[in-house]
């Protein structure tokens, strides 16, 4: 069975403020052509996010995209989808007439809206698509907390 990598972190707090995120992403080059995209070339899979009584469900669409250049990141606040789709061979005298197919590296962090348990995630990859099952925390957890003398 081959697995994902999946990294527990508590430092995806520390990631740019959403301001920082949107200025970079207006200056971000995004190539027209496959013949003007570099390897620095960075783009957004589309994803969706669903949440049921006991999960949060995220599924990410990146079709193309080889397992092993997939690397997941989780906190008990969020995710953190990064990975890189490798750009196909160009036919030697052919001539684009469209070109939307977007590739290189990718990073996505989704702020999950509620907590979940980071030892209770799951991830599989079929057709496509990637698919993260987070087990929410468990609120009513209690838990004793001795009293030492003095």
């Amino acid at each position: 069975m081959d697995y994902i990598k999946i990294r527990i972190d508590n430092d995806i707090e520390q990631l740019p403020s959403k301001k920082e995120k949107a200025f970079e992403n207006v200056f971000r080059p995004r190539p027209t052509s496959p013949m003007f995209s570099s390897a620095a070339c960075t783009w957004n899979p589309q994803m969706d996010m669903y949440e049921t009584p006991g999960e949060i469900i995220i599924l990410c669409e990146i079709a193309g995209v080889d397992k092993n250049n997939l690397e997941v990141e989780i906190s008990s606040k969020a995710v953190k989808i990064k990975g890189r789709r490798e750009q196909l061979k160009h036919m030697e005298k052919a001539t684009y007439r469209l070109a939307e197919i977007q590739y290189g590296e990718f990073e996505r962090v989704l702020f999950l809206p509620i907590l979940i348990d980071p030892e209770q995630v799951t991830s599989s990859y079929l057709n496509g698509f990637l698919r993260i099952n987070c087990a929410k925390q468990k609120h009513g957890k209690v838990r004793k907390i001795p009293i030492s003398d003095g």
